[in-house]
């Protein structure tokens, strides 16, 4: 029999002793001689081979059984490499063969339990021939998808695992290979070369020499298919859902073949993208182990080889957001964080190209991530790290406009990114533990001296972000690395605005013109919402929809609205109405959840922080913007539906304030208000009166009520900046003070003042008592029935403490 060469498709097995008879005709025909296969990849056909292959092809599909199927199919292994095996020539090969003979023969060869011409073929060669089958079939994607050659993927993670069958195996079935969805998990293992090879002292025994190995040419096919299904869109979700996580975890830990070459990567690939965090929900004792693994042969490893291992090393990461499960998880993950964090330190401190410098600075990222800075090091390596990202930072992004900005500079400079996010939270936290609060920080013993020098080399790197994004323009903005420096900014503007603050300015019309883009669905394309989608980047988890972008902006924007410079250039480029465009979006979707536990959303209510401050600053903007008549129309559909959404109170403390300093601002009508304003200051009347207690029958202090104790710390400003823009709207619109009597709001407030001997501050005493002078002021009514309240009431009520409302009703 004359074995196949390696490179041909359909490779490693034997021809049968029988051939097809027109297989053989053709042969002779062709002189005698038999075709020689091309044995190297890239090579054409000759016309003589070409003619033989076709006449093969003819043969294929006219065959009348197994035995001539096998024939022809074997024969053309001996013509065309896989390299020569073009779209069309595959799909004739699959419309004459299809996907059931070599799932038929790769079970049969794992079972025996097949009675056709296949079964007289030894194992091997039809294992051989099923996963060359295969491998050829899968460089089709049409193909790598078709169901029947998912439902081989069970048995070639088997094979690959587990080895060929035994040809003492007894009953069919034994085999591993055979029950794709069994198999103990793997684990321990590592400390010699391979990574999953024995060794070390923690290595498990691997199998027996005598046990069976698949011999490479087939391992190789297996691994061609496995890598085509995971290169579909749905592929690491049909191979994790098969067993593919464990069962390679046990082929690199018994160092089967070609388990570090192409099964390694495989599982990185797998744990790389979106499938990554479900698959260390699904198994985190067994790629913990194996993390372990890797990064014990990160250790052993010298020189340039371990340099070399830090982009593998990141993908075996879990992700920050997927928590250990148990302790000793934690622990475990906790102490491999810290071995590799001792082994960066030198190499940190060492001399390192640029080539050689960014995989390690992404890995640096990727710890980071997990655990902080406390396992970093100490305070001096920690800054250190800092300054070699934004050094990176400064040599990547300073350079003469219209330099590109390659792949692999793009990913290192997306690494120093977080590095500097990170510092740039330690150094805040610092400056504010050392000015205010005794707060711990991150970076165990660092000085306020090394956090202001971090602050300033961060200042520069920052600086060299704006310039690059200063240059970027409409036509980018799809590309991720663009939406990573913006990001990056964003996280640095949220922190501190102070700095950079011309510069800042400047860039202004950039960052409303790239977020409105996202926002309006005309900035982005297909690359990036792949990449939010492979990085598990979209709102309140779900797809990306463009609104992200302006999310990482929104704290920015409430810092820049509060200075007069940034304000007027915002107001030049209409962000008022990118805000309401904004609300209005995330009203809808947050509607949409009726019956649905809703979250908080921190993106709405601090888009609803920057508008209010545009009401405070700018009242002619408000009067005369279109968008403030939207917004009003937003409110008050929303508010009504909040006041019953205990969850979300402070939402509706936001929306309520708003909607009242809006109100203020808006001219008077004459006659009855509109049905929507009305149903607003109903609700916002209702919403504000709940806020404060009394004491019972029994005289006592007012108190802060129940629904609301448990937000009165972020919400208590908004309700007293409420209850000051409801005296302005009262003023500005008369018939509001009919309503205020109407709802009950003024007896439920003066019976509340009556009986509360004090209320909580100050503060609070001097905004109910603001609006309660302008319901005095503004309607004859009301004073009537404030002053009848202060002259029964009793002294030692918090009423009879307001000075200027005794004064404004005439009361002494």
């Amino acid at each position: 029999m004359t074995q196949v060469t390696e490179v041909a498709v359909l490779s490693t097995v034997d021809e049968p002793n029988a051939h097809d008879p027109a297989l053989a005709e053709d042969e002779e025909e062709d002189g005698g001689e038999r075709v020689q296969p091309i044995t190297e990849a890239g090579e054409g056909l000759t016309p003589s081979q070409r003619e033989v292959l076709e006449r093969c092809l003819h043969a294929l599909t006219h065959a009348k059984n197994d035995s001539h199927t096998l024939a022809a199919l074997l024969l053309i292994t001996r013509i065309c490499p896989a390299s020569q095996l073009d779209k069309p020539t595959l799909r004739r090969i699959f419309e004459a063969v299809g996907l059931n003979l070599p799932h038929r023969l790769l079970v049969t060869a794992v079972r025996g339990s097949d009675s056709s011409a296949a079964a007289s073929l030894p194992p091997e060669e039809l294992l051989s021939l099923g996963t060359a089958l295969l491998a050829a079939l899968s460089t089709d994607p049409d193909m790598a998808s078709h169901p029947h050659l998912l439902s081989t993927v069970p048995l070639l993670l088997g094979l690959l695992a587990d080895g060929p069958p035994s040809q003492t195996q007894g009953t069919p079935g034994q085999n591993p290979a055979a029950e794709p969805h069994s198999g103990p998990d793997g684990g321990g293992g590592g400390g010699s070369d391979d990574v999953g090879g024995g060794g070390g002292e923690n290595a498990q025994e691997a199998p027996p020499d005598s046990a069976p190995r698949l011999d490479q040419a087939m391992a190789a096919d297996c691994y061609q298919i496995l890598e085509a299904v995971c290169s579909l869109e749905t592929g690491p979700e049909q191979l994790l859902s098969r067993g593919a996580v464990p069962t390679l975890c046990r082929a690199i830990e018994h160092n089967q073949v070609l388990s570090q070459e192409k099964g390694l990567p495989l599982l990185g690939c797998l744990l790389s993208g979106r499938s990554r965090e479900k698959a260390w929900r699904k198994h985190p004792e067994l790629l913990l182990s194996l993390l372990a693994r890797v990064s014990a042969h990160f250790r052993q490893a010298q020189g340039q080889a371990r340099l070399d291992q830090c982009s593998r090393l990141t993908q075996f990461l879990p992700p920050p957001g997927v928590s250990a499960a148990t302790e000793s998880e934690a622990a475990a993950l906790k102490e491999v964080v810290s071995a590799l964090w001792e082994e960066l330190r030198p190499m940190t401190q060492a001399r390192l190209t640029p080539a050689q410098i960014g995989p390690l600075l992404v890995l640096a990222a990727c710890l980071l991530d997990l655990g902080g800075w406390e396992p970093a090091g100490p305070p001096k390596f920690c800054c250190l790290l800092v300054n070699r990202a934004c050094v990176e930072v400064r040599m990547g992004l300073e350079e003469p406009p219209g330099t590109e900005v390659g792949a692999e500079l793009q990913h290192t400079l997306t690494g120093c990114y977080r590095i500097m996010e990170a510092a740039m939270e330690q150094a805040c936290s610092q400056e504010v533990a050392q000015s205010e609060a005794p707060a711990r920080p991150a970076i165990t013993g660092i000085s306020l001296q090394q956090s202001r020098q971090v602050l300033l080399v961060l200042q520069e790197a920052f600086a060299a972000l704006i310039y690059h994004l200063s240059q970027v323009d409409p036509s980018r903005y799809g590309d991720p690395f663009v939406f990573a420096t913006f990001r990056s900014l964003c996280a640095w503007l949220a922190e501190e605005t102070a700095c950079l603050k011309e510069e800042v300015t400047a860039l202004l019309p950039f960052l409303i013109g790239y977020a409105r883009a996202h926002l309006m669905g005309e900035g982005p394309d297909q690359s990036l919402s792949h990449w939010m989608s492979e990085m598990s980047v979209g709102e309140e988890g779900g797809a990306w929809s463009g609104g992200q972008a302006l999310r990482y902006l929104l704290p920015a924007l409430c810092h820049l609205s509060a200075e007069d410079g940034p304000r007027k250039v915002l107001l030049s480029l209409e962000a008022p109405a990118l805000l309401v465009e904004f609300v209005s979006r995330a009203w809808a979707r947050l509607k949409g959840r009726a019956g649905v536990a809703t979250p908080r959303d921190p993106g709405l209510e601090t888009a609803c922080s920057a508008l209010l401050n545009f009401t405070v600053t700018e009242p002619d903007s408000v009067r005369n913007d279109p968008c403030f008549r939207t917004l009003e129309s937003l409110l008050s559909e929303a508010l009504p539906v909040l006041v019953h959404k205990p969850a979300l109170l402070v939402l509706a403390a936001n929306l309520c304030t708003l909607g009242l300093m809006v109100g203020r601002l808006m001219p008077a009508t004459s006659g009855p208000a509109e049905s929507g304003p009305r149903r607003f200051f109903s609700a916002a009347l209702r919403f504000l009166s709940g806020a404060l207690e009394g004491p019972g029958p029994r005289p006592g202090p007012v108190a802060v009520s129940s629904a609301w104790e448990a937000w009165w710390g972020e919400a208590q400003e908004l309700w007293r900046l409420g209850l000051q823009a409801l005296g302005g709207c009262v003023r500005a619109q008369p018939w509001l003070s009919a309503l205020v009597r109407e709802e009950g709001w003024l007896a439920g407030t003066l019976a509340l003042l009556e009986t509360g001997a004090r209320l909580p501050d100050q503060r609070t005493q001097e905004a109910l008592e603001e609006a309660l002078c302008a319901l005095a002021e503004g309607c004859p009514a009301c004073r009537q029935e404030i002053g009848g309240r202060m002259r029964a009431g009793r002294a030692e009520g918090a009423l009879g403490g307001m000075g200027a409302l005794r004064k404004t009703v005439g009361v002494k």
